[in-house]
């Protein structure tokens, strides 16, 4: 009997660290960013140093598209209609560059970081 109301505890224990994971994601400065056919929407987002933050990232094109940034290492391809997030650790002040590698040349944006 005591060893399975130990285990019941223990199982509290690791659900409750489960909901606070997910309640700690949940409060993350979100930005949004739409890509059509590999143009970006905005162009520029502005969020603040030092703060991890989340990418939603919507591809609302007819086209597969790839969110790509060398600078950030971060990735993320999305069908058309497709729609994910990345999750961004604190920056330092300045500019990080990001694309589609689908579309090279027209799916080009940045993240200044103030």
């Amino acid at each position: 009997m005591r060893a399975l109301r130990g285990l019941a505890f223990a199982l509290c224990g690791v659900g409750g660290l489960l909901l606070d994971g997910a309640a700690q994601a949940a409060e993350l400065p979100t930005f949004r960013l739409e890509c059509n056919n590999g143009v970006f929407t905005p162009k520029v987002l502005h969020v603040p140093a030092g703060v991890k933050f989340k990418i939603e990232i919507h591809n609302t094109g007819t086209q597969a598209i790839e969110f790509e940034s060398v600078q950030l290492r971060k990735e993320k391809a999305l069908a058309s209609g497709g729609s994910s997030f990345v999750v961004i650790f604190p920056l330092d002040a300045g500019e990080y560059k990001f694309f589609d590698d689908f579309h090279l040349g027209v799916g080009e944006g940045s993240i200044v970081v103030k």
